[in-house]
């Protein structure tokens, strides 16, 4: 008799514990969702998460809380990310210096495809190759000419060692076969005042930065790095126009969440930020940014990331940036 009541309690307590996941998914979210962002306050990645997490506090009925983790080249807020329950109350907003260059590049404590649950892509942002006006380049080819026969090797400002816009200028030089010299900086701005100063050649910026610099005349637009043309420079060709795919990149982020979490927490969280990214407003916000708003499929995601880990991953390799 005992054994029996024994029996049934534990079929019972095992029961329960199954269905434990499922109900706790069906009242989800019942209390405020933090959004990490593993970078400073007030840049275009902040501005795009905030947008995002009031839309979708408005459409989960609970509010979701944007906490700026920065540090360590994102490494602290995504770490802290990664550490959090898999329980869709906390989530990260990152991307490709998160996700990919970073990992690649420092020591990192964490595995950017085991630690985490893909959720949706967000938004992509190109670059755009600009150069001082002084130097002898009206277009790309042009460039690519000078490059390869100028005494002196073209220099290329960036934000540090290891950012996009660094490794963009490696990719490019290894796909047109040309000599760059890589200046860092301790940040995208002042690179950007040295370019318009004349003391750098060349930069990969964001297009929202240099987009009125080039109007000014103060800087001159070569190409764009996405496959498609940007609405704040829609003169300017892609890399792709201009022969070169090899050399395209995309500032990407997306929304991750930590390993392990529910599917349907997962389902839930992605279905409304596609939802908001398809919203005709919501897109002329992004666009605004000179931001694609995009979302993907969880699977999709987890798919450009290692794409990503693996492209980026030989880029490294040839211009030899190793670990710290």
């Amino acid at each position: 008799m005992i054994r029996t009541l024994c029996m049934q309690a534990a079929i019972g307590i095992s029961l329960t514990c199954m269905a434990l996941p499922g109900a706790r998914a069906q009242s989800y979210p019942d209390r405020p969702i933090r959004f990490i962002v593993p970078f400073a306050p007030g840049g275009t990645a902040d501005v795009l998460t905030r947008a995002l997490a009031q839309k979708l506090g408005q459409r989960l009925g609970q509010p979701v809380i944007v906490e700026n983790r920065p540090g360590a080249s994102t490494a602290i807020g995504v770490k802290h990310a990664a550490m959090a329950a898999p329980d869709g109350y906390t989530i990260l907003y990152g991307g490709v210096s998160s996700q990919v260059m970073n990992p690649l590049i420092n020591r990192v404590d964490f595995d950017p495809v085991k630690d985490f649950t893909p959720i949706s892509l967000v938004n992509s942002l190109p670059l755009v190759l600009v150069v001082h006006p002084s130097l002898p380049a009206a277009d790309f080819s042009q460039f690519l000419a000078l490059a390869k026969t100028r005494a002196q090797p073209i220099t290329y400002a960036s934000a540090g060692a290891g950012t996009s816009n660094h490794l963009a200028g490696e990719l490019l030089k290894s796909a047109a076969r040309i000599p760059l010299l890589h200046v860092p900086y301790k940040s995208s701005a002042p690179a950007l005042n040295d370019l318009l100063g004349g003391h750098v050649d060349a930069m990969f910026d964001l297009v929202l930065t240099s987009a009125p610099q080039a109007r000014l005349g103060k800087v001159r637009p070569l190409a764009i790095t996405s496959a498609r043309r940007s609405p704040l420079l829609p003169d300017v060709p892609t890399l792709r126009e201009l022969g070169l795919p090899e050399g395209e990149v995309d500032v990407w982020t997306g929304v991750f969440g930590p390993a392990g979490m529910p599917p349907a927490i997962v389902a839930r969280l992605h279905d409304e930020i596609a939802a908001i990214l398809r919203l005709p407003e919501v897109q002329q916000q992004f666009s605004s940014l000179g931001a694609l708003a995009e979302p993907s499929t969880p699977e999709q995601l987890g798919e450009l990331l290692r794409s990503e880990l693996a492209k980026w991953k030989r880029v490294v390799r040839e211009a030899r940036i190793g670990t710290d």
